[in-house]
């Protein structure tokens, strides 16, 4: 039987896998509108956690308040700020609101529910309006419909060897000379590897300089493995986050 825990923030997550009290965590990386979630990166390189798989799930945004509320009753709407971003071409067409970013969409519907908040309104699933009876005031707000959040599963231990397992995600720093990211990449294509992600990240200890963190599928854990040792060659770090199965559409 698994048991499932919430945490209110991507830190206690992870410290949560790092003292045990949970064996595996899942953590949103990216959106299909937003993009990147830069900090979760690091939390995954910091921690030296393991990608085990990844997930997507389709997102769609409600605006929701008490039950018989209307638009124009409402002064705030706060949320997840991933949740008013991917939100923020309806907003624009209410500009009396004013959006308060909050930690989490489900919590903001829950508290306007238990404190019977009358003139402020959440951004959260269908599932979170039926639990906490809410009433959806306008469906779908999303700006754009087909909206995806890339979830990654994250534990202590790296995955066995599996001849399912075909996508890795790394992370690798280089010196800066001309044409070193190229020579990557030219490794990759030689070693017949897709690149389905890249994403720099500042280096905090050394003012502009970077690190990459990429994802890559492949067909043969030997194209892999013959990558990695080029990869090493020309980085002066390379890291494996983690080898797991690819799960995009």
């Amino acid at each position: 039987e698994i048991e499932i825990a919430e945490f209110m923030s991507f830190d206690e997550l992870i410290n949560s896998i790092i003292n045990n009290k949970c064996e595996m965590g899942v953590i949103a990386i990216e959106n299909s509108i937003a993009g990147s979630i830069i900090p979760n990166y690091a939390l995954i390189d910091n921690s030296n956690l393991k990608i085990t798989g990844e997930h997507y799930i389709n997102i769609n945004h409600q605006l929701m308040a008490l039950p018989g509320s209307k638009i124009k009753d409402l002064d705030v709407v706060a949320s997840h700020p991933m949740a008013l971003l991917q939100c923020k071409e309806f907003f624009r067409k209410h500009s009396n609101i004013t959006l308060v970013e909050d930690k989490d969409t489900a919590e903001v519907a829950y508290r306007i529910q238990r404190d019977k908040i009358k003139n402020i309104g959440a951004i959260a699933s269908v599932e979170a309006s039926n639990i906490y009876e809410l009433e959806i005031i306008s469906e779908n707000i999303q700006t754009i419909k087909n909206n995806e959040t890339r979830f990654v599963i994250i534990s202590k231990n790296a995955l066995k060897n599996d001849s399912k397992n075909n996508k890795a995600s790394l992370k690798f720093v280089l010196s800066h000379k001309t044409g070193t990211l190229a020579a990557i990449l030219e490794i990759l294509k030689d070693c017949n590897l897709n690149l389905t992600k890249i994403q720099s990240l500042p280096i905090v200890e050394i003012p502009w300089k970077y690190s990459f963190f990429v994802d890559t599928t492949f067909h043969s854990l030997d194209n892999l493995n013959k990558a990695l040792g080029l990869m090493e060659e020309k980085s002066e770090s390379l890291k494996v986050l983690g080898i797991y199965q690819n799960k995009i559409k």
